[in-house]
């Protein structure tokens, strides 16, 4: 199983923008690969669509976006007319085509004896729906899962993806329902006294719980 700060598997794959690495293709910028059990699926048509209405929040950040479906490039495109159409707007970052289950069984999507016979349903690739946050380093920072008839929420993505930036640069963590700009804890492995050498004024509730501004 992939665990967190484990390294995020590399790949060559065909997509709607045609050949890709993953490694190449997110280089030095961070990374969200999410994945979708089959294409003209009522739910994932809404989740790309968002994503799509959403890509600049994550472009701001460093972080591009890369989709996989276990269906082909050509499927791929007509979903992406049926999107547009539905969703209200266009879809511009790369869908893989994942048509022998070599990504999804590499990310442990699926079981590996499982194949693709051309017969498979989205139940069937019911565990094809996961999203990983991978760092610059191409460390997988963060994994989820949905059931699949929970469309995911991507505002709890983008507020992940802003937890681990700042955590990254900084000695604090975030707390329960942390948003931009709100408070953060500093984490108990640094001293009262280097917590002001380093935030200045900060709160301390208990010895293990001081809040601070960053």
């Amino acid at each position: 199983m992939l665990r967190i700060n484990d390294i995020a598997p590399n790949f060559d794959a065909v997509s709607t923008e045609g050949p890709i690495n993953l490694h190449q293709y997110l280089s030095d910028s961070w990374g969200i690969l999410f994945s979708h059990p089959k294409d003209f699926t009522p739910v994932c048509t809404t989740e790309l669509g968002y994503m799509a209405k959403i890509e600049k929040e994550f472009k701001s950040r460093n972080c591009k976006l890369i989709g996989l479906s276990v269906d082909s490039v050509e499927d791929h495109h007509k979903w992406k007319k049926d999107i547009e159409e539905t969703q209200g707007v266009k879809v511009n970052y790369p869908l893989i085509a994942d048509e022998n289950l070599q990504i999804a069984k590499l990310y442990n999507m699926l079981p590996s004896d499982e194949v693709n016979d051309g017969k498979r349903t989205a139940m069937t690739n019911a565990t094809v729906r996961s999203i990983f946050l991978i760092d610059p380093d191409k460390k997988i920072r963060m994994t989820l899962t949905y059931p699949m008839t929970t469309g995911r929420n991507f505002d709890e993505i983008i507020r992940v993806l802003d937890s681990v930036q700042l955590t990254t640069k900084n000695k604090v963590a975030t707390p329960a329902q942390w948003k931009q700009n709100d408070d953060v804890i500093i984490v108990p492995a640094v001293s009262d006294e280097e917590a002001k050498e380093l935030f200045g004024d900060f709160k301390k509730i208990k010895p293990y719980l001081r809040y601070t501004k960053v």
